[in-house]
């Protein structure tokens, strides 16, 4: 789930200015949007893409909400705060490969048409999402996860709408499979980046309250 305002593009940038924070809220009600609009697709489509999807833009609604909860909070505060999300990015992972196993296999080949055009309008709501973050992508892993997340979710956006043309060329739910170990690899890639610098900052910062505690001693 990546400077200005004063933040110049440094790892340091904890997401304390007004103008990231307003960009945040504006994300956060984007996401919650496309939640609900992806969950009315789904069901009238029958579609477990769609579906799973949903439950991403709520699952990003929900981090970007701690993200902005803990701005401001203590480094170590902020730190745990991206590794918990750096963790949750596994839990996507093997929840994007498993719907879309059991879709392939259980339920079928996905409706392509509504599948592309809400792929579509999904794939919008990120870009606009990303190009906001883009300016901030180079903070403290707590500001870098939501970048990172924005940005996973357009590219997996563009391949969805890539899968929805081969289901409707080839009749197959194998693009669909395809593009899901795809997207997965990339969210693994994201979270082992977002969880090595939250473990990281957590190691530095107990080294500095040891070193201050010996010091102080």
């Amino acid at each position: 789930m990546s400077g200005e305002c004063g933040c110049s593009a440094n790892q340091s940038f904890d997401g304390s200015s007004p103008a990231y924070k307003r960009v945040l809220k504006l994300i956060i009600a984007i996401n919650l949007t496309m939640f609900f609009v992806e969950l009315a697709g789904g069901l009238s489509a029958g579609s477990m893409a769609l579906l799973a999807d949903s439950l991403d833009f709520l699952g990003d609604s929900a981090t970007y909400t701690i993200s902005l909860i803990v701005i401001g909070m203590p480094l170590a505060t902020r730190a745990k705060a991206g590794l918990f999300k750096g963790l949750s990015l596994f839990v996507i992972a093997a929840w994007v490969l498993g719907s879309t196993v059991y879709r392939v296999f259980i339920e079928g080949v996905p409706e392509a048409l509504t599948m592309g055009t809400i792929g579509f309008v999904a794939f919008a709501a990120n870009v606009i999402s990303a190009v906001l973050l883009l300016k901030y992508k180079d903070g403290d892993s707590n500001v870098r996860s939501v970048w990172l997340c924005s940005r996973n979710d357009a590219i997996g956006n563009i391949a969805v709408i890539a899968a929805a043309s081969g289901i409707a060329a080839t009749n197959s739910a194998w693009p669909d499979l395809l593009v899901a170990g795809i997207m997965a690899s990339l969210f693994i890639h994201s979270a082992v980046k977002i969880t090595r610098q939250s473990w990281r900052e957590l190691v530095n910062e107990r080294k500095r309250v040891l070193a201050s505690s010996d010091y102080n001693g």
